[in-house]
């Protein structure tokens, strides 16, 4: 542990440089990110695809101070135009991307949609969990609905910030949790509607109501729908004790996939001309439900990463800005992100350790130093 608190020091110091204008303390270090011949992606250069190489230049060797960075890659205008795995990361890799699998949950809402299984977001969750009835004794729970687990404005606590509720949904039993049981007895902060809270709870609820309404289980429906027309590859998804896949973490995509996701909805929900994804559900999941929730002190990186800035929250995407450029994503702890720039037909994937074992305030750092190392290449960015 000694050796993760020098870590940690060093990060922190990365952080504050890095946060800073121009970087000038950080020997530059150069780095060959020439992407990996594969069949899976048309590649390419940052020039051929009319982006200044020297700010990639100076984004990947950024990259090579970040302990905890897995992957990079950049995506532009469909071409796979930089790639890079450091530390532990290969091109093979599985690992959990944490809360990165709330995304890819609502994508499979979308779709669940698209093949008629749910019929509208205002349908009511306790339709989905009659066997909880008779155990709901806040009558306010009869009125959430699909619409507000997916914008995390269901009332359910944020478990991270409020009381033990994090413990209890994940911890205080043993693994693989028994989660489904906590939309009785865990009491709501707010009216459905109201406020947002980062509630895991509701993803997860958000996953279980998919399998339910296609009776089938969340990875065979993902796989079927989603990953297998983009050629890509879903490893394992945890469930929970009572076999539902979690919809809020314990997803296991490779690098290279996450990037097909975040094309996919780059490109309004089709993928190399095959449309995954009504257009419809993708703007719906891209819009600010909630504003300011960097200003309400929620992040923890809100005071030192400043980078990703006035953030918003749709349907288990976020949303900020970087200089001028504002800019849609999934994240995850640790680092994990897919980033989607539409004003440079962009997508940036960072994969990091899940960072299982870390404490929580080392763990905050590593995630940090990899946000703003992302945010200041996006602030780097011209203007279109």
């Amino acid at each position: 542990m000694k050796g993760m608190a020098v870590v940690a020091l060093a990060v922190s110091a990365l952080v504050g440089c890095i946060a800073c204008s121009g970087c000038k303390s950080l020997e530059f270090v150069p780095v060959d990110y020439t992407p990996q011949t594969g069949g899976d992606w048309e590649v390419s250069t940052p020039a051929a695809e009319g982006l200044d190489p020297t700010l990639v230049d100076v984004f990947y060797s950024e990259a090579t101070y970040l302990p905890t960075l897995y992957g990079l890659l950049v995506v532009k205008n469909g071409k796979l135009i930089a790639e890079k795995y450091f530390n532990e990361g290969s091109i093979g890799q599985l690992s959990g991307r944490q809360s990165t699998t709330k995304s890819f949950t609502s994508a499979c809402v979308g779709l669940a949609f698209q093949e008629g299984y749910l019929s509208s977001v205002d349908q009511k969750m306790m339709d989905f969990f009659p066997e909880y009835a008779d155990s709901i004794t806040d009558p306010r729970k009869n009125d959430i609905t699909i619409r507000h687990l997916l914008q995390m404005r269901g009332g359910y606590p944020d478990e991270e910030r409020e009381s033990n509720y994090l413990r209890r949904l994940f911890y205080e039993q043993p693994w693989p949790p028994r989660m489904v049981q906590h939309l009785a007895d865990f009491p709501l902060s707010s009216d459905p509607g109201a406020q947002f809270r980062y509630s895991n709870l509701s993803s997860h609820l958000l996953a279980v109501i998919v399998a339910r309404a296609c009776s089938a289980h969340l990875d065979s429906f993902a796989q079927k729908h989603l990953f297998g027309p983009m050629g890509a590859e879903l490893g394992e998804w945890g469930r929970d004790a009572d076999g539902y896949n979690i919809g809020c973490i314990e997803i296991y995509v490779r690098a290279r996939d996450m990037a097909k996701f975040g094309l996919m909805y780059l490109n309004d929900g089709e993928f190399r001309g095959t449309r995954l994804l009504p257009a419809e559900w993708v703007e719906a999941s891209l819009q600010r439900y909630s504003e300011g929730i960097n200003r309400s002190g929620w992040f923890p990186w809100e005071s030192k990463y400043a980078n990703f800035s006035d953030v918003g929250y749709g349907y288990q995407w976020w949303s900020s800005r970087a200089g001028d450029h504002w800019f849609d994503y999934a994240a995850g702890h640790g680092g994990n992100l897919v980033v989607l720039l539409d004003d440079h037909d962009m997508v940036i994937v960072t994969t990091a350790d899940p960072l299982y074992d870390a404490p929580a305030g080392e763990g905050w750092e590593y995630e940090g130093a990899i946000v703003s190392t992302v945010g200041r290449f996006i602030k780097s960015l011209p203007g279109e």
